[in-house]
């Protein structure tokens, strides 16, 4: 990426060092040089254009990956907010819908937890969606999977707080020590793992964080805002509230 931007940023010096009648024809060897060198010259003499350039650039893609998000919340809302195979917490008829995409694994995620489930519990009145996004390795996906099994037990939000919970290396053999401690049958979570509906609903997850241009967790989503990170319980309040009287 830095290295075609830069070829870019060249081409443009090149352009505005250069008279135009240099751009017409085929160019001789000699007059390549002559172009090069007064390129090279301009460059050295302004120096700030590289940055500069390549500043407008990464705020122009910045700008189009925004504007493409916002069009995919919009074109893949009812993917996003009302999958009837993805878990709900908190109200399922609430009027406002926060959906969060996570990984059993990440830091940040198990942090949020408490936040979010006290937001839960005060406000009443939101749906949260839960994307599993497994993106940490193996065991990400193995607890992802498990996750989704679990929800068909009616276990899904025991479950899912018990492994946030857990600290320590994330293992198979952890995750389904969590599911016995849960009260799963743990023989049917096993061979549900392996069901390719359940696989299938997790790359369902991965498609709309790649449209949405979410690389990271964890990732929320509400009204016509992409939330990237880890953010406050107020902060999530306010844009509850905004959300809230948009609807």
């Amino acid at each position: 990426m830095f290295r075609s931007s830069l070829a870019a940023v060249l081409m443009s010096a090149a352009l505005v060092a250069v008279p135009a009648h240099a751009q017409d024809g085929p160019l001789s060897p000699e007059r390549k040089a002559e172009i090069e060198a007064l390129v090279r010259d301009y460059i050295l003499q302004h120096p700030e254009i590289i940055l500069e350039s390549l500043a407008i650039m990464q705020a122009r893609e910045d700008a189009e990956k925004n504007a493409a998000a916002k069009q995919a919340l919009i074109d893949r809302r009812d993917a996003l907010e009302r999958d009837p195979a993805d878990p709900v917490l908190g109200n399922p008829d609430g009027d406002v819908t926060l959906v969060e995409f996570f990984d059993y694994q990440c830091g940040y995620c198990k942090t949020m937890m408490k936040p979010l489930m006290e937001l839960l519990e005060e406000d009443g009145n939101i749906r949260l969606v839960l994307k599993e996004f497994p993106i940490l390795g193996p065991a990400s996906e193995t607890a992802a999977l498990a996750s989704l099994a679990a929800d068909r037990q009616g276990k899904y939000e025991a479950f899912h707080t018990a492994l946030l919970s857990l600290r320590g290396r994330l293992t198979s053999e952890a995750i389904f020590q969590v599911a016995l401690e849960t009260g799963l049958d743990v023989d049917k979570l096993k061979a549900d793992l392996h069901d390719p509906a359940l696989q299938a609903q997790v790359r369902k997850s991965f498609e709309l964080a790649q449209a949405l241009s979410i690389q990271g967790t964890p990732a929320f989503t509400i009204g016509t805002h992409v939330v990237p990170g880890a953010v406050s319980k107020e902060q999530l309040a306010e844009l509850v509230a905004e959300a809230r009287k948009s609807n």
